[in-house]
């Protein structure tokens, strides 16, 4: 499945959850329900991934969790906060940059309308040729 239709459905059924269900639950609810329209849709979601850390060629443990990798592509990020750091966004860029994936989404349910709880952040954005 190419990326952009993936990021398409993220943000769809991100919408969709949060309309169904609004802005009140728990981050880990809205992780699982996310997940289950996901894979509603027919993509293959992963959750609470452990993402060590490679360091001159060894990996260690240190346990950090990814909280959704959709489709081995896509980085997703939930968020239950009153807004949106920086720290949060030097997470996700650290979850790409560790696992060679180029795209991600930060969600923040916490807000009145996901449109304003979404972010989409990019690693190393090629060219064209």
């Amino acid at each position: 499945m190419e990326i952009e239709t993936i990021a398409t459905e993220i943000v769809d059924s991100a919408v969709r959850v949060h309309r169904a269900l609004g802005p009140g639950l728990l981050e880990s609810a809205n992780q699982k329900c996310l997940a289950h329209e996901l894979r509603k849709r027919g993509l293959r979601v992963e959750t609470e991934l452990a993402q060590p850390v490679e360091y001159e060629g060894v990996k260690i443990e240190t346990g950090y969790r990814i909280d959704m990798l959709v489709e081995g592509l896509v980085i997703v990020e939930n968020k239950r906060v009153d807004a949106l750091l920086p720290i949060h966004t030097a997470q996700v860029l650290t979850y790409l940059k560790l696992n060679g994936c180029r795209l991600g989404f930060l969600l923040n349910w916490k807000v009145k309308f996901m449109k304003d709880g979404i972010r989409r952040l990019v690693h190393r954005l090629q060219t064209p040729p």
